[in-house]
């Protein structure tokens, strides 16, 4: 079962975008590319292809990757043709058991965005260097989460969790979280993409009461199903919580959109 099963819809309204700034990053590694290819692991919703493809029109093949159909049953609705008349192909599987889909594939650019912490990262690098091109970039793309984030409300707001489901961050319905080993550098490092180039980019947001419990239900750590019968209890006073946060200082979240772009070595663009 997927970590974020029936959150699909959720996701797809109440997670925040991608910044202007990342994607005209990751358009610049595509620019003077006559046909590109883009990769999209654990693509979730779609959220970078249709930030992305506006961008950079001549965009000639999109493949999504997730789990989750119903995931990307969101990223068609999203994505329903590209400015070129080119394919935009969704893949039902774990990042881990993609393979190409036809002969000759090689990607340009591969984007994992917020769930490369999922994955069997040394499993899912060896897959990105069978199906890209020589001079590809694999773009990770990550801002954190309400749960570790500072501000008084985002802290409050962890308190509630934790009052109905424990001191540890849930993954699922059974799980926690665990941070990664590692950074996400040393395992590009040890990678054929080691060459690599930290982007960081501070973006501010402003949420209300009703974005913040949607996004709650799209998360690992406090979707639905983890509080059973008591999660319309859990939502009242979350709301009321975040309301009375809402009226003082505000739901202000001061975030970082870390961006690494990494390449083989002596194939930077």
């Amino acid at each position: 079962m997927s970590l974020f099963e029936s959150a699909a819809s959720d996701y797809a309204r109440h997670r925040p975008g991608i910044p202007e700034e990342v994607v005209r990053l990751l358009a610049k590694v595509l620019k003077g590319i006559d046909q590109p290819v883009l990769l999209d692991l654990g693509a979730g919703t779609g959220q970078v292809p249709a930030a992305l493809i506006p961008a950079v029109p001549h965009i000639v093949r999109v493949d999504l990757v997730d789990p989750d159909e119903a995931m990307l049953h969101e990223a068609a609705a999203r994505l329903p043709s590209l400015p070129s008349g080119g394919t935009i192909a969704f893949h039902a599987m774990p990042a881990e058991e993609f393979t190409a889909p036809y002969g000759g594939y090689r990607a340009h650019l591969v984007t994992c965005a917020r769930a490369f912490h999922w994955m069997s990262r040394p499993a899912v690098l060896a897959i990105a260097d069978r199906v890209t091109a020589p001079a590809a970039t694999f773009a990770l793309i990550g801002d954190g989460s309400l749960w570790t984030h500072p501000a008084s409300w985002a802290a409050d707001l962890k308190q509630l969790v934790q009052s109905y489901l424990g001191k540890e961050r849930r993954a699922g319905t059974t799980g926690v979280y665990t941070e990664p080993g590692r950074r996400y550098q040393d395992d590009l490092a040890e990678s054929a993409f080691s060459d690599i180039a930290e982007h960081q980019f501070p973006v501010r947001r402003t949420w209300t009461p009703t974005a913040v419990v949607g996004y709650l239900r799209s998360t690992s750590f406090a979707r639905p199903a983890l509080f059973g019968d008591r999660h319309a209890r859990f939502e009242q006073e979350a709301r009321s919580l975040l309301e009375e946060h809402a009226l003082g200082e505000g739901l202000v979240e001061d975030a970082v959109f870390t961006v690494l772009l990494a390449r083989r070595p002596g194939c930077g663009r």
